[in-house]
């Protein structure tokens, strides 16, 4: 008699069509074991915001997933940064250089709506479905082996052998990994809100001066409780523009309205400097400026809760300072990929997702910490630091390797040795 278990598919739920949920079921839709399914609560599947950095170490993950990601990140318009270069925005010492990164393989910035186009262009669409907002999981020891059920708040149902969440910051899927009364189980704010606006090439060129747009290079001011960015997308047709503040915000506020004089007063201590002025005119120069606040979550102590885990945001939200985001989400997406990929039965998920919280919540949660540590140092709130360009320099330099230098090989064994172990 053949085994059931061998035969059935194993259904994985995967809520949040945003770039973790897509860069996930592209990592398991091919597996013929698994039936993948990808539920979005908005009416079509999007994403809010300009760009996105994709390191080295975030292309490494996704040609792990995609082996024809190159071609995917061409097709979506990603630019390469030839070098990073940091300068002091603001001071006595504004203009004056704190490093360039620069390396044989460089970042690329993509416009987030046009990478997560390309994610989703390659799923079935039997496997997506906008619409639905999660509101409630219950755990089903009933069935053989266990299952998870969804309920959206269309008052619809799904069951499935496994539930991802990739639903965001503000997510549900976290409070029921964590249980609502956990301290880790909310995000908070993480002391900064930044603007952005995209605007065409040849505008920032005309605004902020021709000399920063002679090569693609990502530009980052460091400054005065401030911090100020620009680089390229599109192709080279548009520039992002970043303007970011250190500042108290109330604990519910997500946004709030922006002007000129809120924008001025809030670089006051660089309006005298090389890019602020030209800066804020940029920013400034859409229908509704807004500035939003950036958080993230002090560390859970677990990412999975029997056949629920939580991945990107849900799990590790950080703030921007290291670009490292959407990367962590994709080596999510890997780890998970080849963990799915090395069990067959139901019994075996519950080791699976053990395994993907052994291996994944000490590098993500290291990056949390040390992306707000890194914001403070450049916004000129590092003890002993200040805006000096040379202490910026030392405190700085060594702050990406052990992000950008991973290996990603080592990284999938090691997840493989924890799953036997589990």
């Amino acid at each position: 008699m053949i085994d059931a278990h061998l035969t059935q598919k194993l259904r994985i739920a995967i809520t949040g069509g945003g770039l973790a949920g897509a860069t996930l079921a592209n990592a398991l839709v091919h597996q013929p074991h698994l039936d993948v399914h990808l539920y979005e609560s908005a009416p079509e599947f999007s994403e809010r915001g300009a760009a996105v950095g994709l390191a080295v170490n975030a292309q490494r993950a996704l040609s792990e997933i995609l082996p024809a990601a190159r071609d995917m990140l061409a097709h979506a318009g990603a630019v390469p940064m030839n070098s990073t270069r940091v300068v002091v925005g603001s001071g006595p010492a504004a203009g004056a250089l704190v490093f360039d990164l620069a390396g044989t393989d460089p970042g690329l910035v993509v416009h987030r709506a046009a990478l997560l186009r390309e994610l989703l262009a390659p799923l079935p669409p039997a496997v997506m479905h906008a619409s639905k907002k999660l509101v409630a999981i219950n755990a089903d020891d009933t069935t053989a082996g266990g299952s998870v059920i969804l309920r959206f708040q269309d008052g619809s149902t799904e069951r499935a052998d496994a539930l991802i969440g990739a639903d965001g910051i503000f997510g549900v899927v976290r409070r029921y990994v964590l249980g609502a009364d956990d301290p880790a189980a909310e995000p908070v704010f993480g002391g900064w809100w930044d603007c952005r606006n995209l605007v065409p090439f040849e505008k920032a060129k005309e605004k902020l001066g021709e000399e920063y747009f002679k090569e693609n290079r990502q530009y980052g001011w460091v400054g005065d409780g401030a911090f100020i960015m620009h680089d390229v997308l599109d192709n080279g047709k548009t520039i992002q523009c970043v303007g970011c503040c250190s500042e108290d915000w109330a604990s519910d506020e997500r946004k709030k309205a922006l002007n000129r004089e809120k924008l001025e007063a809030s670089f006051a201590t660089w309006i005298d400097g090389p890019i602020a002025t030209g800066m804020i005119d940029l920013l400034l120069d859409q229908k509704e400026p807004r500035g939003f606040s950036q958080w993230e979550h002090k560390n859970a102590p677990t990412y999975a809760n029997g056949r629920v885990c939580i991945m990107g945001d849900a799990a590790h939200a950080m703030t921007p300072w290291q670009g490292s985001g959407a990367a962590q989400a994709i080596e999510d997406a890997m780890i998970l990929g080849t963990l799915l990929a090395a069990i067959k039965t139901p019994e075996q998920l519950d080791g699976a997702l053990r395994a993907y919280d052994t291996v994944r919540r000490p590098r993500t949660q290291r990056i949390v910490e040390s992306s707000r540590i890194t914001g403070q140092i450049m916004t000129g709130r590092g003890a002993e630091i200040g805006v000096d360009p040379d202490k910026m320099r030392e405190a700085l330099a060594t702050r990406w390797a052990f992000i950008h230098g991973f290996d990603m090989q080592k990284h999938k064994e090691k997840a493989l040795t924890a799953l036997r172990q589990a």
